[in-house]
């Protein structure tokens, strides 16, 4: 027999995925799992067998709605260079919102526990290697076009900015000034040609 959840699972995951973005994978126990999401201990091992599980599930949520939003403000600019401004935006826009953790919860995953575990690792991995490809294919595609110069190297840049976001969102837990960080910014692409 199928057991029915008695509890609103979205909600929950939500709950789950803020808990996981405040204290990150070692910080949260499961007591404060289980508290964030209100539901009991045997309805978490039901639903989702184990913190590493629930994380797993956090991670996979986080993408579809935080980082999706970011990635589709750098896809719908008209240009590559514009996206990247636009991505920021929508990172630094996030700071702005008391309510925001102040890390990217992907940022967060880069810890030694997260990446000695061979599935959560190889997600984590994946998903940056993902966003690195993505980031490769929209400026190679510029650089054909012409709006971006043939000096400009997509294979070399990627990677720069991927780690650039990294530390951002390290600084980004000191107490920070809007017009400072954009002009951080501001600065980081334009020297790269963007």
């Amino acid at each position: 027999m199928v057991r029915t959840l008695v509890f609103d699972y979205p909600t929950a995951l939500e709950h789950a995925t803020r808990a996981f973005w405040r204290a990150g994978y070692a910080g949260t126990s499961l007591r404060d799992l289980l508290s964030a999401m209100g539901i009991g201990e045997g309805s978490f091992y039901n639903t989702m067998k184990s913190k590493k599980r629930a994380y797993l599930e956090s991670l996979k949520h986080y993408n579809a709605t935080v980082t999706r939003a970011r990635e589709e403000a750098f896809a719908a600019a008209p240009t590559a260079a514009l996206g990247m401004r636009a991505f920021f935006r929508v990172m630094l826009e996030s700071l702005d919102d008391p309510e925001t953790p102040r890390v990217c919860l992907m940022a967060g995953s880069l810890s030694p526990d997260v990446l000695a575990d061979a599935e959560l690792g190889g997600y984590v991995r994946d998903q940056y290697a993902d966003w690195t490809r993505q980031l490769i294919e929209r400026f190679a595609a510029d650089r054909r076009s012409g709006l971006l110069p043939e000096s400009f190297v997509p294979e070399r840049i990627a990677p720069v900015i991927v780690t650039f976001i990294q530390g951002f969102w390290r600084t980004a837990l000191l107490p920070h000034e809007r017009g400072s960080l954009e002009r951080q910014v501001d600065a980081f692409l334009t020297a790269l040609g963007l």
